[in-house]
């Protein structure tokens, strides 16, 4: 999951607890070989290695591929599966200073993008030559509604599943009430400006504390709209957004990052619980 990854559980029963984190480690780690554009024996390099010629994709797959169609369309694409590439233009680590993209180079990428040449019908896949598949935008918040499903279905147990901040809350409330998470702040890098106090359901945030270059001393955020490979004018620097899933927060969260100026607004239209850091 390139981050750190906790499941707390509030229980003096130390046999459950251990294989609640067993699962979460074993799925977490399933998860990432599966999915990952890093391994020769994941789906993404089966699909990538077709150049071109269909693929019979699994169900676990398929719904992956359906969900980002789904937030494809409703972002008019600018969230796209197929804009992994732009991370050969864009190096992201916090506090670096870099030059902008190479601009013939960044034209070379965009080019390689769009959703709307893909060819899918569930099983079968079609990827244009070129072209490629990257999870990364949807795969820790699948992670963590895998792992809050089945320990939902184990234990009524006060559980907090977090897979770098992303995270979700299943079974009973806790003995103080509610789980107790921070949003961090812009200004003061590992510092909380605000709690939620949070009972059920999902928190997700995106934003720019941890992946961003400075471009001429200009912050530059990692969530990057498909269509022009640059992030929206006048981007959030956090957004964190509360959901029933993890998957639907994450959603919501990146895809208002892309409105830019309009994420607020995106977010009221959208009816849901939002913090918005600027």
């Amino acid at each position: 999951m390139a981050s750190p990854c906790e499941v707390l559980c509030e229980t003096d029963d130390a046999g459950l607890a251990q294989r609640l984190a067993r699962f979460a480690a074993s799925e977490a780690q399933r998860i990432e070989q599966k999915f990952s554009r890093y391994r020769e024996d994941s789906v993404v390099h089966a699909i990538h290695a077709r150049r071109g010629q269909p693929i019979d994709v699994d169900d676990e797959t398929a719904r992956l591929l359906n969900f980002g169609e789904a937030l494809w369309r409703i972002s008019e694409g600018r969230f796209d599966l197929t804009s992994g590439v732009l991370r050969h233009a864009w190096k992201f680590a916090a506090g670096q200073s870099t030059a902008a993209p190479d601009p013939a180079r960044l034209a070379e990428l965009l080019a390689r993008i769009g959703w709307q040449h893909v060819q899918w019908r569930a099983p079968k896949l079609t990827l244009p030559p070129g072209m490629e598949i990257d999870f990364g935008g949807v795969g820790k918040e699948y992670a963590v509604d895998r792992v809050a499903d089945w320990v939902a279905s184990q234990t009524s147990a006060p559980v907090l599943v977090n897979f770098g901040g992303d995270l979700r809350c299943v079974g009973a409330v806790p003995a103080s009430g509610a789980w107790q998470v921070g949003i961090e702040s812009i200004a003061q890098f590992g510092a909380a400006v605000r709690r939620i106090d949070l009972k059920s359901g999902a928190l997700a945030t995106s934003g720019d504390a941890r992946r961003h270059v400075m471009i001429e001393g200009r912050r530059v955020g990692h969530v990057l709209d498909a269509r022009t490979g640059w992030p929206a004018p006048g981007t959030p620097r956090s957004i964190t957004v509360a959901a029933d899933t993890c998957s639907q927060a994450g959603s919501y969260s990146t895809l208002a990052m892309l409105q830019g100026e309009g994420a607020e607004a995106f977010l009221e239209a959208e009816g849901v619980s939002y913090w918005c850091l600027r």
